[in-house]
């Protein structure tokens, strides 16, 4: 029942978030998206725990990302790096959380060689955009695409419940889509489009992840 009413209260706060975002009021953005992510930590810390491991490095990859999010409603140069770096963070529990808890390597091969292909496309997209930040954007590539790769590991291990695997991969893939739309909107062109389809991408990722704590067993 505590479920339901978190993704009510999600989906009810995210579209005050594209309101919000739409009508550039970043004064109500700030402690809207804040207590909108603070839900899926909430989400986290109230499912099942049955593999504890998981559930720890998870948990400490929202909490980075929750910062992450807070930085980037700022909207100032320094801030976006501070995101950037909090992300970055969050990522790398994501990935330690997945290849612990994963055991079929050829998976998660599969997936850095398909995240090897798009991130270098990605990041071909970027560059002449990127200025000083060539570097933070390059390693927060790779990081990501750790954590895509680790998620495809997860969901070949067939002694993991199906639908906790189908969570976790589903979930990394909505983030992973969610930042291509973040970095056309820091470094291409600022439009609404960008948060209309990254947001509700982030956070259903986000929300998926939280949720795969209490399904990665049967």
């Amino acid at each position: 029942m505590l479920n339901y009413g978190i993704v009510i209260a999600a989906v009810c706060l995210l579209g005050a978030l594209l309101h919000y975002e739409r009508s550039r009021k970043p004064a109500r953005v700030l402690p809207v998206k804040t207590i909108l992510s603070c839900l899926f930590i909430l989400t986290a810390l109230v499912q099942p725990h049955p593999l504890p491991r998981y559930h720890y490095f998870i948990l400490l990859g929202l909490i980075f990302c929750l910062g992450g999010d807070v930085f980037l409603a700022l909207q100032h140069e320094k801030a976006f790096l501070l995101g950037l770096i909090s992300f970055l963070l969050g990522h790398v529990f994501y990935v330690v959380g997945f290849f612990q808890t994963a055991s079929h390597p050829g998976w998660a091969l599969v997936g850095a060689a398909g995240c090897l292909v798009l991130g270098g496309v990605i990041y071909r997209w970027l560059y002449p955009h990127l200025n000083e930040m060539k570097i933070p954007v390059l390693l927060y590539i790779i990081v990501i695409s750790a954590m895509v790769a680790g998620a495809c590991g997860v969901m070949g291990t067939r002694q993991l419940a199906l639908t906790g695997r189908t969570l976790v991969f589903a979930g990394a893939l909505s983030f992973y889509l969610s930042d291509i739309f973040v970095a056309r909107d820091r470094f291409l062109k600022n439009q609404f489009v960008n948060r209309l389809a990254g947001l509700p991408l982030y956070y259903l990722g986000q929300f998926l992840l939280a949720f795969s704590i209490g399904f990665v067993t049967t």
